[in-house]
């Protein structure tokens, strides 16, 4: 019987500090972040298993982040402390186009993981695999982790989840497009968005994004459009998931959460629409309050958005 979670995440947690639109400018809220870590949380808020592979520094960030996940019931059994390098950190400010991100990243205890750090059999006893562009940006090395993790993952039998995120402080835009589009044909679940998705792909109509897509090799495409909701898109079907409308304040962390909450009910026997409409209410609920884990909502009051919109 495997020990592993059923679904593996691995990228880099920033401790994160978000500046509130209402605020007087010099207040920051503490929270975390970190795209990987959040949709492992998001998706053991919704009632999976997950557990997440990263490295963190010996520092108080690294101490407060062991206790989150202990907290939420993420499993971090694998993750590794780096005895001299930092855990990252990021700053999240909110403008008329949105929020905006700044990092302390440079040198991170989990840039510098190795695909010597891989913990293969924890993979393969996973039934999914998840990994971030940002993972795989943010060094040489961790990009060469994350390609050994995937690497396992399919030799195992486990799917992979594959979310493009596009940092272009961390690699340049052709960098970043051969990588992503290479790693696209590995994937069996690809979770773009539609901004990063118009950059990397040079195309505008989010069905023809997804039609580049699936012809690179994804199997299942769930392109997210934020307040447009999202398109699912598998070979020969594409269909429209509406928006969930809400008073949205902070976008940060929305994207990760469809990805952990459409993965959980992937995992729960949902078809990929029934899970697509869940992950959409829930990524909706995630923007009305700020930072990337606090507002992420739990399965129930995703099931009271959903019956309530019905």
């Amino acid at each position: 019987m495997s020990t592993s979670p059923t679904i593996v995440s691995i990228g880099e947690p920033l401790i994160e500090f978000n500046r509130p639109k209402e605020g007087d400018g010099r207040t920051w809220l503490q929270g975390f972040g970190g795209d990987s870590q959040n949709v492992a949380i998001a998706a053991v808020r919704q009632g999976a298993t997950a557990g997440y592979l990263t490295s963190l520094g010996q520092d108080w960030m690294g101490d407060a982040f062991l206790d989150l996940w202990k907290q939420e019931g993420l499993d971090a059994s694998q993750v590794t402390r780096h005895p001299t390098a930092p855990t990252g950190v990021s700053f999240v400010t909110h403008g008329p186009s949105g929020h905006k991100f700044d990092y302390l990243r440079k040198g991170s205890a989990a840039s510098l993981m190795t695909p010597d750090d891989i913990p293969a059999d924890y993979i393969a006893g996973a039934r999914v695999l998840h990994v971030s562009a940002i993972g795989q940006a943010i060094s040489a090395d961790a990009r060469a982790a994350c390609d050994r993790a995937i690497e396992v993952a399919r030799k195992a039998g486990v799917k992979v989840s594959y979310d493009t995120n596009l940092r272009l402080r961390l690699w340049d835009l052709e960098t970043a497009r051969a990588k992503i589009h290479a790693t696209v044909a590995h994937c069996d679940i690809l979770l773009p968005s539609l901004d990063d998705s118009q950059l990397l792909t040079g195309l505008q109509a989010p069905e023809g994004i997804a039609d580049f897509y699936l012809k690179l090799g994804a199997p299942m495409v769930a392109l997210k459009m934020g307040s447009e909701g999202a398109l699912l898109a598998r070979p020969g079907s594409m269909v429209c998931i509406a928006p969930h409308k809400v008073e949205a304040v902070d976008a940060t962390g929305a994207g990760d959460t469809f990805d952990g909450a459409f993965l959980t009910r992937l995992l729960e026997g949902d078809d990929p629409e029934t899970a697509a409409c869940y992950a959409n209410v829930a990524a909706a609920l995630s923007t009305t309050g700020y930072g990337a884990v606090t507002p992420i909502p739990r399965k129930d009051a995703v099931m009271a958005a959903l019956k309530h919109s019905a």
